[in-house]
């Protein structure tokens, strides 16, 4: 059975006059990555430390790991880590001394502690480094030490606000495959993150945050099903063939088809293009099986050939420009100016 990690309903956040967080409802699976996504701004880091006990909500109903985050916070806070965006590790201690610390002030005790903290620079590649102080570790090996802390105490849930921003894309992928590696252990993690592709990725569903407001939830291929931009390409062996698939799948011919064709396998429009260097037909798709079968089935019909098929679908980029008041998607410049 599916158990509910995180559970958020009405929440609300008020600072002065500026609404946060205006009525969230949000469930987090147990085992499960759900990333919160939206521009700077939107509420994100706000909703992370309400959950994790930093600061307390206006209104709304919330629990973590099955305690009330209002009337339990003792008990949240020793089901949760917490890495937020900036690394918390202590410059003047080596990365041994940063985790023995943590276990200290998570009362494991000597024998508990020691054990926990080897298991955790053997984990984290940072072994060779432990005795080494904090000013030779690069930006990748500060935030894996960053993540470690956090996980001193094995907590069922993680709270990763922003993980790899700032590091190389090398550093980044690595931090991945730690995350990966605790949900296959049975680890819910609450990500925050810049980086769309870091949240389709990891991320069994995807909230979107944008004036405090969840616009749109699901799984990184729902949402994207969610815009328009997606296409068929069909390529032909000939010219021939090329001119004879545009006219059959233009968007008159399309029109005519069984009623049966849902609006969602109606997959060409009267935005149909053609490249006749290429051999190639786009046609505008809703990404979904029926949209496929019925461009194939016409095609089947008319008994022409396709040489190569490839479906496009939109991405995360899409999905943020479309459902966010923002002009340029995380992580990413824009190159059009402001």
């Amino acid at each position: 059975m599916t158990t509910t990690a995180i559970a958020v309903r009405g929440l609300r956040k008020h600072y002065g006059s500026k609404t946060v967080l205006d009525n969230v409802d949000l469930t987090v699976n147990a085992g499960t990555v759900t990333a919160l996504l939206g521009p700077n701004g939107a509420g994100k880091t706000t909703t992370v430390h309400i959950l994790s006990t930093l600061v307390r909500p206006d209104a709304g109903s919330l629990t973590v790991a099955g305690c009330d985050v209002l009337r339990d916070p003792d008990g949240v806070r020793a089901a949760i880590g917490l890495t937020g965006q900036f690394s918390a590790v202590d410059g003047l201690l080596t990365g041994e001394e940063n985790l023995v610390l943590m276990a200290r002030l998570r009362h494991l005790g000597a024998r508990r502690g020691a054990a926990r903290v080897a298991e955790l620079l053997e984990q984290f590649d940072l072994v060779e480094a432990a005795r080494k102080p904090l000013a030779t570790y690069s930006g990748g090996m500060r935030r894996r030490l960053d993540l470690a802390m956090t996980l001193v105490a094995a907590p069922s849930v993680i709270f990763l606000d922003e993980p790899t921003t700032g590091l190389d894309p090398r550093s980044r992928h690595t931090m991945w495959d730690i995350v990966r590696d605790l949900v296959a252990e049975g680890t819910t993690v609450l990500l925050t993150t810049q980086h769309l592709e870091e949240a389709d990725q990891l991320a069994d569903h995807i909230a979107v945050l944008d004036g405090g407001r969840i616009v749109a939830d699901g799984t990184p291929d729902e949402l994207k099903r969610l815009v328009p931009g997606g296409h068929i390409r069909l390529r032909f062996a000939d010219a021939a063939a090329l001119e004879r698939a545009a006219r059959l799948l233009d968007g008159s011919a399309l029109d005519n088809t069984a009623a049966n064709h849902s609006a969602e396998n109606n997959a060409a429009r009267d935005n149909t293009a053609r490249d006749d260097a290429g051999l190639t037909l786009t046609v505008p798709s809703s990404g979904g099986v029926g949209a496929l079968r019925a461009v194939l089935d016409r095609l089947d019909a008319a008994h022409l050939e396709v040489d190569d098929l490839s479906i496009h679908t939109p991405d995360l980029d899409d999905v943020f420009f479309a459902l966010t008041g923002a002009k340029t998607a995380p992580g990413r410049t824009d190159t059009k100016g402001t």
